[in-house]
């Protein structure tokens, strides 16, 4: 045997294991195998396989399926896991088997090792901890439960406060107007905070799609074992163990209507992926308008300014960028490329099995992730304390001769376009030109073009 390693066998023969490794035989197979990206599986990820293994070993033990002390050991070698032991234990490559079964006997093995540890009893990884699963079933499971776990604890919240954020923010701005724009052109006027409160609603339906999503994402594999039909399993496991998992998270889940739907397709996940590129959409949205409203000081629009957060330039002294925006838009371009892997991915349904699960996996948590902490820093560290520069807004709408479109039912279209043209060309207040070009007092057109009238919709 080599030095400092230990031989462990399994199905296939003896492998040279590191000594102090809690896996097996067939976790280091998987090392030596996909020496691919230096990708792991997240912690989130498994955390709930391991989570599944506790509710697995419960439920088994209440079916006379598993022997209790045995049962017991692997449940409590599962709340290590659970409580952040040992992570460094689980070193496999993302890209392995399509099945997710490297990962499965991963934990597997890891949780005999430490239930053995714990009980003094010999415990096999596949006959024990293993006991009435495949991982087929496993890890479909594992991905609806992970994913429903962190939308819940991480990314609906993050969106919330998101929300919140920017809500309160188009209070404080409800009195300003600025030149509304479409095709990056000057247009009729808007309050700041109808801006606002328009990215506010775009979160808002992102957080809806996001629960509509949920119920289909609450049905579960686990029960199917290897192709659907249950083999192995106690006819009861399915349904307790949804119930068990239910009271554990506190979430409904419960079995699938179909194993054989919930093994051979992905389709929840690639939608919720697509409900994750949404978000993605409208948070670069909201990224690139605070970047053109920012963009100056001097030559650009100059309507807001971000706080200066970092110097923005290694040659130019006192450049200043719009950082987070910026940062946020770059999760917005990572999100939607991992929606482009997911789909594919989830086109990956050979008969009774997708083959790609540990990559739908990885991708799916990364933008959950990725989309919570974006959403929390684009409100703190943006929004909420950027400043407005209102002279420098008011200076531009007194300028804005797209204002005299308020005139069309009064003077007519063909003479409005007159008016503005003549304003652009001589750099001139829409007013003062209106006024050498029609018998409106500048009483009626003060009235008339107001912008904070105009944001009514000219509606007193």
């Amino acid at each position: 045997m080599i030095e400092n390693y230990r031989t462990e066998k399994d199905s296939m023969g003896a492998v040279e294991v590191p000594f102090d490794a809690l896996y097996g035989a067939q976790t280091q197979r998987a090392v030596d195998n996909f020496p691919i990206s230096g990708l792991r599986m997240p912690e989130t990820f498994i955390k709930t396989i391991a989570l599944i293994k506790k509710v697995a070993a419960t439920v088994n033990i209440k079916l006379d399926q598993l022997d209790s002390a045995k049962g017991q050991a692997i449940i409590s070698a599962a709340n290590l896991l659970l409580a952040d032991e040992h992570s460094e234990q689980f070193p496999i490559d993302v890209f392995q088997t399509g099945s997710g079964t490297s990962t499965n006997m991963n934990v597997n093995e890891v949780l005999a090792h430490l239930a053995a540890k714990i009980s003094g009893l010999s415990i096999s990884a596949n006959d024990d901890v293993n006991q009435g699963q495949s991982s087929n079933d496993v890890i479909p499971t594992a991905i609806h439960v992970s994913a429903s776990l962190e939308c819940q604890r991480q990314l609906i919240p993050s969106l919330q406060h998101l929300i919140t954020v920017i809500e309160a923010k188009a209070e404080t701005v409800d009195t300003i107007t600025k030149t509304g724009r479409t095709h990056l052109m000057d247009a009729m006027p808007v309050r700041l905070s109808q801006e606002l409160n328009g990215w506010a609603l775009q979160i808002r339906k992102s957080i809806e799609r996001i629960e509509a999503t949920l119920p289909r994402l609450y049905q579960l594999a686990q029960g199917g074992t290897a192709v659907g039909t249950g083999i192995n399993a106690h006819p009861e496991f399915a349904q307790k163990f949804a119930d068990c998992l239910a009271i554990e998270t506190k979430l409904p889940f419960k079995p699938n209507e179909s194993f054989f739907e919930s093994l051979s397709c992905q389709d929840t996940i690639v939608e919720l992926s697509g409900q994750c590129k949404t978000i993605a959409v409208s948070l670069m949205k909201i990224s690139n308008d605070l970047r053109w409203m920012n963009s100056g000081p001097l030559t650009g629009l100059g309507e807001i300014e971000l706080k200066a957060l970092q110097p923005g330039s290694s040659i130019m002294p006192g450049k200043v960028n719009p950082v987070i925006p910026e940062a946020v838009a770059m999760v917005a371009a990572q999100v939607i490329g991992n929606d482009a892997t997911i789909t594919v991915a989830g086109q990956s349904g050979s008969f009774q099995l997708n083959v790609m699960l540990p990559v739908i996996a990885y991708n799916i948590l990364q933008s959950i992730q990725l989309l919570s902490m974006a959403s929390r820093l684009l409100a703190e560290k943006a929004i909420a304390d950027f400043t407005v520069q209102e002279d420098h807004l008011q200076q531009a709408l007194a300028k804005n001769p797209i204002l005299v479109t308020a005139l069309n039912p009064i003077i007519g279209y063909l003479k409005a376009a007159e008016i503005a043209k003549a304003a652009y060309k001589q750099k001139r207040p829409i007013i003062e030109v209106t006024l050498e070009m029609t018998d409106l007092t500048r009483s009626e057109l003060e009235k008339l073009l107001d912008p904070m009238h105009l944001t009514n919709g000219g509606v007193e």
